[in-house]
């Protein structure tokens, strides 16, 4: 067992065996850090739209966790290492518990296992590999504690926490289960030692998303719908924008891109055509109601950015405030919004101005409970003081390169690697690294957060988490990850799950 102390002048000490002996073991209670994740049911659900509109975009468009670089990728120490500090424990699985084990040779994957997506500070769309495990309200998540908070950018959890059971590309077969609230050990919470590298988050409901159907309805009804929406310009005719109003209370909002030929004029030109100028919120506000030149064109338009779309925009605005007259706004969640504000500029027609209309549809019946995470695929068991030595196999999404540039794996579809646990310790002082154990296996980054499961019954695909895949090393210097080490699950790690096992999250819908 190590601590991390802090000593009477301040300064931060890193300490091993002896030093834990003298200051005295630490209280289970003091070790446990908490923190809210989507607070509430409204947060969760438009988390969980974030990730499924559009057919799983966000989620396809999501890349592998990279925590790790290639000078990370150390070869391991065997001095060291971790020490019981209580006796073995364990807590059982749930799920297919009446059937009967038999030997058989292929692996058979276990439900539990998927993926944990996320936005980090700096706006990326990543993943992890995580398992469903055993709890009082079938609703909790083991993972990396480094794929739930942002260390990279010193923050608090990661924003938009979502696991995805059996994740296929795009696809969520028994649902999408956001975060609601994340328990890691506090030396890692506060200052980051990958010893403690293991986190637990307690998920809502699940929501299964799809199959809904769109209705076009008007520009009001849009803005005012909680649920999915989407809006698309189409273009259309110049017979058929004549025919359209300029209303944003209608079915269709009519507008134009002017052509090179187009010259100013005023609505009451014979066949004058609208377009659509962005403008600064203060100038829309002041513009009037009607038809004319500067008058309102329609409602504000509202997008949901990420962090990095909004730094950008701030940037650009601060560099060119006429040509980015948005207003951006952060709101209690930490989430951005770009709104635009347009005034009317009518033209005489040119001959390659092109019409369009936005067409505004609402998708109802789009989102249904999925019920509790533990009920849908079951939960691994969880064990802890256990010894090296022992057969444990591990499961994971791997995707990263390794150090050489060799890309084995596409992270699609899971991989296993089996074998004896071994008592190595990773040399990484950065990471504060002194008790990890290590197995030989050559999956990369994207596999991290897995669980290494020991005692797995491949008929029941049910085992014991007793770690999760931490760091990625390379022990022979080819220039390939060969080993993977996982933080040693102790009695504090124990300390950490009982208090989130306990938890109740309740529904979104």
């Amino acid at each position: 067992m190590k601590r991390i102390l802090i000593p009477a002048g301040g300064a931060l000490l890193a300490t091993g065996l002896l030093a834990a002996g003298l200051a005295g073991t630490a209280q289970a209670a003091g070790d446990v850090a908490t923190d809210p994740m989507a607070k509430s049911a409204a947060d969760a659900k438009a988390i969980a739209q974030y990730w499924a509109e559009s057919n799983g975009a966000a989620l396809k468009a999501a890349t592998e966790s990279n925590v790790w670089d290639k000078n990370d990728v150390a070869k391991l120490q065997s001095k060291g290492g971790y020490s019981a500090d209580t006796k073995p424990g364990s807590a059982s699985p749930i799920g297919q518990e009446k059937k009967t084990t038999v030997k058989v040779q292929n692996v058979n994957l276990p439900k539990t296992i998927g993926k944990v997506f996320f936005v980090n500070s700096k706006g990326e769309k990543k993943w992890c590999s995580a398992t469903s495990i055993q709890s009082k309200y079938r609703n909790l998540v083991s993972t990396a504690a480094h794929c739930v908070y942002d260390t990279a950018g010193n923050t608090d959890v990661m924003s938009k926490w979502v696991f995805v059971p059996g994740y296929y590309q795009g696809k969520t077969p028994w649902g999408i289960y956001v975060g609601k609230q994340a328990f890691t050990h506090y030396d890692f919470d506060v200052y980051e030692d990958y010893d403690r590298d293991y986190a637990f988050v307690t998920v809502y409901n699940g929501i299964q998303l799809g199959g809904g159907t769109a209705k076009q309805v008007s520009k009001a009804e849009f803005d005012k719908y909680q649920g999915v929406k989407d809006a698309k310009d189409v273009e259309i005719t110049r017979d058929e924008f004549r025919k359209c109003k300029l209303d944003p209370t209608s079915t269709t909002a009519c507008w134009v891109k002017r052509g090179s030929q187009a010259e100013p004029t005023g609505p009451d030109y014979p066949g004058a055509q609208v377009a659509k100028i962005e403008v600064s919120e203060a100038k829309y506000k002041a513009a009037r109601l009607g038809k004319g030149n500067g008058y309102k064109f329609g409602e504000p338009v509202t997008e949901i950015v990420t962090d990095a779309q909004a730094a950008a925009y701030k940037k650009a605005q601060a560099e060119n405030a006429e040509k980015y007259p948005a207003t951006i706004k952060q709101d209690a969640r930490g989430n951005w919004t770009i709104t635009h504000f347009f005034v009317q500029q009518w033209y005489k027609p040119g001959s390659d101005t092109k019409f369009y209309k936005t067409v505004f549809y609402i998708i109802e019946g789009f989102a249904k409970d999925a019920g509790r995470l533990g009920d849908n695929v079951g939960g691994q068991g969880v064990a802890w003081n256990q010894p090296t030595g022992k057969y444990v196999r591990v499961f994971g999404y791997p995707a990263a390169a390794h150090p050489d540039g060799n890309k084995n794996f596409t992270g699609i579809t899971p991989k296993w690697c089996y074998g004896k646990t071994s008592k190595k310790l990773v040399g990484s002082a950065a990471k504060k690294i002194e008790e990890h154990i290590a197995l030989k296996c050559s999956m990369t980054e994207g596999a991290d957060g897995g669980p290494w499961l020991v005692n797995y019954s491949n008929s029941k695909r049910l085992g014991y988490v007793n770690g999760v895949t931490s760091t990625f090393n390379d022990q022979d210097a080819n220039g390939r990850v060969d080993y993977i080490s996982s933080p040693y699950f102790d009695g504090e790690t124990a300390a950490i799950y009982k208090a989130a096992s306990n938890v109740w999250s309740g529904k979104i819908l």
